[in-house]
């Protein structure tokens, strides 16, 4: 009896510690960059205030409807705005690209509304349009009503929602390389010396393969982190949300992903998945290709479904690039990524020129 109540205590002991790696955040998730599978949530549909890691949206939408060579202009809604700040000065001006990395290294809220102002014409205006690209984007339950994330009403996020954000904003690469940066040095009106920017996610320096992305506090807010890492071909992406030991909880759940998930590659961009019989044509057949690598994350030692939907048979006219089918992986019915095959080979209709061609071949000679 001893031996069995021993055994039970320590299974729950197990089972608190596995279920505890990101219970001291209010919401928290680990999603995989390429798919978008999620690999941990926890709350993760709670809509919660998100302080400055709002700036991820500020930088894509900047970064998609601006020009980073273009000049901006801090006016007066931008000098001296509370909270965190890169110090400009009223009627300083920066390129976009500049403003941009005073933004997501300094967190500079001053930036943020100078931004806004340069790409939405008003701060409101501005939000407006994040607020719209963020349902573009498939978020259910965010509404900006700040560039910046300072206290403001129904301006709220959810982890997932943020998560979705980030893994659009990735695909920028000059958004993965401000917010993967250390420290930058930028031009001072007014002073004989340069700004010095240093990154405030401790990550970038601690954990191997971080590649950012955006810290964020305010009271309201608590502690708020996006973070994301790379290792191995595989892309995490990860938010916690009012998380007072933040940097350790997104590392542990950095750990718990990589640790039990990996990329599978079930095919190569360009790998031949199948040979397609063309109708009539001057060939008999099609190499059906794979437009793009087809892989997802798995848990360690599992695979994935692959599904292949090619037609029976292709009429003559086809061109190589054409789209003629898909190849997906999927695991318990779920569908993880799907990727188009196209034609590997143009296949024109045959003729009777080459029927005739061929007859003549084909006929024999006489001796």
């Amino acid at each position: 009896m001893k031996r069995m109540l021993a055994g039970l205590f320590f299974g729950l002991i197990l089972l608190y510690n596995n279920s505890a790696q990101a219970a001291d955040a209010a919401a928290a998730i680990l999603m995989e960059a390429e798919t978008g599978r999620v690999l941990y949530a926890q709350n993760a549909h709670e809509a919660l205030p998100m302080a400055s890691t709002t700036k991820v949206m500020t930088a894509l939408l900047a970064l998609e409807m601006g020009d980073l060579n273009e000049i901006v202009t801090t006016g007066k809604n931008a000098f001296g705005v509370p909270g965190t700040s890169m110090y400009l000065e009223m009627g300083e001006q920066l390129t976009l690209e500049q403003m941009l990395y005073g933004l997501m290294l300094a967190s500079g809220n001053d930036a943020a509304v100078a931004i806004a102002e340069h790409i939405g014409g008003t701060v409101p205006d501005f939000c407006a349009l994040m607020t719209r690209r963020a349902e573009e984007i498939g978020c259910e339950n965010t509404i900006f009503s700040t560039p910046h994330g300072l206290p403001a009403q129904n301006h709220h996020t959810t982890a997932w929602d943020l998560a979705l954000i980030t893994r659009e904003a990735l695909k920028n690469p000059v958004f993965r390389e401000i917010v993967s940066t250390q420290r930058a040095t930028l031009p001072w009106a007014g002073h004989d010396y340069h700004r010095v920017l240093t990154n405030k996610n401790k990550l970038l320096s601690s954990y191997p393969g971080a590649i950012g992305v955006k810290t964020g506090y305010t009271k309201a807010a608590g502690r708020c982190l996006v973070f994301a890492a790379e290792r191995d071909g595989m892309c995490l992406i990860g938010v916690v949300l009012n998380c007072p030991d933040w940097f350790n909880e997104s590392a542990a759940l950095l750990d718990r992903g990589f640790e039990n998930w990996q990329m599978v590659t079930m095919l190569e961009a360009g790998e031949s998945v199948r040979e397609i019989p063309v109708e009539n044509g001057i060939r008999e057949s099609v190499q059906a290709r794979a437009a793009e690598n087809l892989a997802a994350p798995m848990e360690i030692n599992a695979w994935p479904d692959l599904i292949i939907d090619l037609p029976a048979s292709l009429p003559a006219g086809v061109k190589k690039g054409d789209i003629i089918g898909s190849a997906a992986l999927t695991d318990g019915g779920k569908t993880l990524i799907t990727v188009p095959l196209y034609a590997g080979e143009s296949v024109p209709e045959r003729t009777f020129r080459d029927d005739l061609a061929h007859l003549l071949i084909a006929w024999p000679l006489g001796n």
